[in-house]
């Protein structure tokens, strides 16, 4: 059976049709208003960016997500998870000065925010699974804590998941460090005879695991949290993978955290996926690269899978920037995230979560 999947472009010649309203009126058409109800904590998860990037979904956008929670007569908290890597949000601390630099003032979203795993990311909370990698998840308890769920994902390329949407955002977002570590569970090697020494990869390493021997770089293996964060600042693309083996279960891996948090929130969860700005990159990185394809709109589900099915599809349908880091399958209908990374197939996200039980990909794009 085919999951709703509502859509709107970013066509607007009145006030009654701007972004503003099409969100509201989104909201409403997904069916969000009938699981909320009064008096619920809910959480709206969304990414505030690393420091540097520009690329995450405006917090005016998010005002009007927060503002129908509140005519519910619920309590909306914005909130998501310290990073494992290094960087701008690996402590609460930082996070939420990010978040307030990136614009996520109460004054402007109408809401506080909640770091979902706790100061150093020890608020955790298991949840039973039973599925092919994990019996158990290890999730952000305050996530699990909430009475009712909006995921807020801005959708993107992504280095290691092929592109990035509600379930990466449900994943890994979801997740306090310890779970982070077991979705990654991967291994990083050098490749000796491309590198060449700069030492980019070491400064990020957020566990010291990579040195230099003989003015290459040199992981250790037994260090190694397999994070993927030197893979984003190689210049030459000397750090890698087993592509073909490593990254399949990664993707089923991170697919299973998703899951577990959308079975803590079962018929109680609601996704806006945001098609504008579509990068190359995730926005955990400290920059954010030209788009790879035009903006294109927003869509709502209460489907994750759909959701990133009909946003993919969406995304290849467009002609791709010939100007930007997508270099190849440039014309319409063409698989941009293939285009981007050859050796990454994204789609295993969106497969294994139907295989699972979390959704369909079998949808009915609805335009409003």
């Amino acid at each position: 059976m085919s999951s709703k999947v509502y859509f709107v472009n970013l066509r607007s010649r009145t006030d009654k049709n701007n972004k503003i309203n099409k969100i509201r009126n989104l909201f409403d058409r997904a069916g969000f208003n009938e699981f909320i109800q009064p008096s619920d904590l809910t959480a709206v998860k969304l990414t505030f960016g690393e420091r540097g990037s520009d690329g995450f979904i405006s917090p005016v956008f998010v005002r009007q997500v927060v503002d129908k929670i509140k005519e519910k007569g619920a309590k909306a908290f914005l909130t998501d998870t310290n990073t494992l890597y290094s960087g701008s949000r690996h402590n609460s601390v930082d996070h939420l000065l990010t978040a307030l630099e990136h614009g996520f003032d109460y004054t402007v979203t109408g809401a506080p925010i909640i770091i979902a795993d706790g100061l150093r990311s020890e608020n955790i909370t298991e949840v039973a699974i039973d599925k092919r990698h994990f019996a158990k998840v290890k999730l952000a308890a305050d996530l699990v804590s909430a009475n009712s769920m909006i995921v807020l994902s801005h959708f993107k390329g992504h280095e290691m998941a092929g592109f990035g949407g509600a379930i990466k955002n449900l994943a890994m977002g979801g997740a306090p460090a310890l779970g982070k570590k077991e979705q990654h569970a991967l291994k990083i090697i050098v490749d000796q005879d491309k590198c060449i020494g700069c030492n980019k990869c070491a400064g990020v390493c957020p566990e010291q695991a990579i040195g230099m021997a003989n003015k290459k770089a040199s992981v250790s293996a037994e260090m190694c949290i397999g994070c993927g964060e030197c893979l984003t600042v190689c210049p030459i693309k000397a750090n890698g993978m087993d592509w073909t083996t490593d990254l399949i279960a990664f993707h089923e891996r991170m697919t299973e955290y998703a899951y577990g948090i959308a079975k803590a929130h079962e018929k109680r969860i609601g996704y806006m996926n945001f098609l504008l700005n579509i990068t190359p990159d995730c926005d955990c990185v400290p920059w954010s690269d030209a788009p790879i394809v035009p903006d294109i709109g927003f869509l709502a589900s209460t489907d994750p899978v759909a959701i990133d099915q009909a946003s993919f599809d969406l995304v290849n349908k467009q002609l791709g920037f010939t100007e930007s880091f997508l270099s190849s399958n440039h014309e319409a209908g063409a698989d941009k995230f293939h285009g981007l990374r050859s050796y990454i197939d994204g789609t295993v996200q969106m497969r294994y979560g139907e295989e699972i039980g979390m959704g369909s990909r079998d949808y009915e794009l609805i335009s409003l």
